[in-house]
């Protein structure tokens, strides 16, 4: 680490920078899916942002797994712990919840992005076609065996307690 300024921080300090630095990135992330739909149109910048999602995700797996020590293959331990890494997991409220000893469910019972739109009474943002390439091409990027199954995420009805939930099974 060559920023001798960040090797001076509290913890408590550190913790506020990583906070920030999700938001930053969260809001550029937003504001260049306005620019892209503002230039284009919304299936557009859909398109645009699952193809980004195609190659970040895979990336973001990556550099989490590099960060953790973790090889490839660590099935649903494996994948749990990478999603508290996530660059946004620290903004969200998520949970998991145990399907059997092959699945799990992982739920984000507060995402940052639908809340902003429900405070703005604004409906669910479609994300749906771009979680599947996200969380499918994450977890298999953790671990191969793993197929992955949107249980719902908008723009499917979706339990007040949480936006979206996502299946992950491992395959033998």
């Amino acid at each position: 680490m060559e920023n001798d300024e960040l090797k001076k921080l509290t913890k408590e300090d550190l913790l506020r920078f990583i906070d920030n630095l999700s938001r930053r990135w969260i809001a550029h992330d937003g504001l260049w899916f306005l620019a892209a739909e503002q230039k284009f149109d919304i299936e557009t910048a859909m398109d645009l942002d699952r193809e980004a999602w195609r190659k970040f995700t895979v990336i973001e797996a990556r550099r989490i797994m590099d960060f953790l020590n973790m090889k490839p293959g660590g099935g649903i331990p494996a994948l749990k712990k990478a999603l508290k890494y996530r660059l946004y997991a620290n903004l969200n409220i998520q949970s998991t919840v145990d399907v059997d000893n092959k699945s799990f469910i992982f739920r984000m019972n507060r995402c940052r992005v639908q809340a902003a739109r429900k405070r703005k009474n604004l409906p669910d943002f479609p994300c749906k076609s771009i979680g599947i390439v996200e969380y499918s091409n994450f977890a298999s990027t953790i671990d191969p065996r793993f197929e992955t199954e949107c249980v719902c995420c908008p723009p499917d009805e979706h339990p007040d307690e949480y936006d979206c939930a996502w299946k992950f099974t491992l395959k033998d």
